[in-house]
């Protein structure tokens, strides 16, 4: 083996792994540090394997490509978030957090040797074909997925704005492969959307967690605030893969009148952190009911637990996924970083939803309702009202026309409403869990 490759070898032994290094003749040489002593045994094992790659491989591999496969398969094996980002995908890593990509606007991960989709991306290429969280992507175009590293499996999903492409996806519930086409597009998120269900009732849908999200989520609300102050807010945190850790704590914040957002803890105590509210609730105490289900991750939910422990919300929906680690990202000298694993996070109460997720407090499951023929003794069945000789009503509105526009009212908010259990069940119920909170507490 070249010294520029034992070199290479040092340096980046003691970058990644945080264990200082010497050369010294051109042998690696244990610098005392706390802890562990570095294991030359097996480092000289990793050294041999590397020469009898670049000497019996079928083919040559450069120095480069070998010691880059070799920082990837050790971050790899870490768990399924820690990776190795070379220049391009430190890249796009810093614009998705910005909330501008191209792609297909979907959220992936390795899982069992395939691709598997932890959330598609509200109005984007994905989200608009089918695609699924929990989905499983065998195919891309007439490639085969296994067999593939993840980047790699990306790479393929790459492309330019209107290029086509097929995913082939594997679905619990289907019993045969799907296959999906579509076109590439540049994906510019708006990671915050609001808009009024009804009177006095707000809708917000938080997409994602970026740089802006809580800017953009305050912004969402001024502007469902101009037709009059909300009673209550459903908060939709459904396939929402996560995100920037800070975003997370900016939308807890804005509901929570003091007290903690969430804590992280790692090895290492001097990174060890908690994030507490500021004082100040966007919505004065008015009931706010968060849905989220098996795609809703990571930041999505720190938000849901943060509001579930201290009882600013009710938490409704499925179980949600259950990454409760964080990540951080770790800049190198050659404009590539790494991803690594650095700390776990922890809610209000103290717990870990680590591989474990947020039970609902109320569970709704995803169905699909039809509109009933109607009731067959509509126009039969009488009323107080059209019995003979029946009593007035003392507080009966006689103009006549503030009685038409309220039933006109009426009707409207019955026919959207029926709309809405039509297209999204389980908004339509939560709306009137919302309703029912309002009531109660007297807003």
């Amino acid at each position: 083996m070249s010294s520029r490759v034992r070199i290479s070898l040092a340096l980046l032994t003691g970058a990644v792994l945080g264990i200082g290094v010497t050369l010294t003749h051109g042998v690696l040489a244990e610098k005392q540090q706390p802890g562990e002593p570095l294991p030359l045994k097996d480092l000289r094992a990793f050294v041999e394997i590397l020469e009898r790659v670049k000497s019996d491989y079928v083919e040559p591999v450069s120095d480069d490509k070998l010691l880059e496969n070799a920082v990837r398969g050790m971050l790899a094996g870490l768990d399924p978030h820690s990776s190795y980002l070379d220049k391009d995908e430190f890249k796009d890593m810093n614009t998705t957090t910005t909330g501008k990509f191209g792609g297909l606007g979907i959220e992936v991960q390795m899982k069992d040797g395939l691709v598997f989709v932890v959330s598609p991306i509200d109005d984007t290429p994905a989200a608009k074909a089918g695609i699924q969280s929990g989905d499983f992507i065998v195919k891309i175009n007439e490639d085969t997925v296994r067999g593939l590293s993840l980047k790699e499996a990306v790479d393929k999903m790459r492309g330019d704005p209107g290029s086509k492409i097929s995913l082939t996806v594997l679905r619990q519930s289907a019993d045969k492969p799907l296959t999906f086409d579509m076109k590439r597009d540049t994906i510019n998120v708006a990671s915050a959307k609001g808009k009024l269900l009804e009177p006095g009732y707000g809708y917000i849908r938080v997409s994602q967690f970026t740089a802006t999200t809580g800017k953009l989520m305050l912004d969402e609300l001024k502007k469902i605030r101009k037709d009059g102050e909300l009673r209550g807010l459903v908060l939709d945190l459904r396939n929402n893969p996560g995100g920037v850790l800070n975003a997370a704590v900016d939308v807890s914040d804005a509901f929570i009148e003091k007290g903690q957002v969430v804590s992280i803890k790692g090895r290492d105590a001097d990174s060890n952190r908690i994030f507490n509210a500021t004082a100040g609730d966007e919505l004065a105490g008015r009931p706010i009911v968060v849905l989220v289900n098996g795609g809703s991750a990571s930041a999505a939910e720190i938000v849901a637990g943060a509001l579930q422990d201290t009882r600013r919300a009710v938490i409704v929906g499925s179980k949600t996924f259950g990454k409760g680690s964080v990540q951080t990202i770790l800049p190198l000298a050659n404009d590539s970083a790494i991803k690594i694993t650095t700390a776990r996070y922890y809610t209000p109460s103290g717990r870990s939803i680590q591989a474990e997720g947020i039970e609902p407090d109320i569970t709704f499951q995803p169905v699909k309702i039809s509109k009933a023929d109607g009731d067959p003794f509509e126009g039969i069945r009488e009323k107080e009202d059209d019995l003979k000789g029946r009593l007035d009503n003392p507080n009966s509105a006689k103009d006549e026309a503030k009685k038409a526009e309220a039933k006109a009212s009426a009707d409207k908010i019955a026919a959207d409403e029926q709309t809405l259990a039509e297209t999204d069940y389980q908004l339509y119920e939560a709306l009137n869990l919302l309703k029912g909170l309002t009531i109660a507490r007297g807003y």
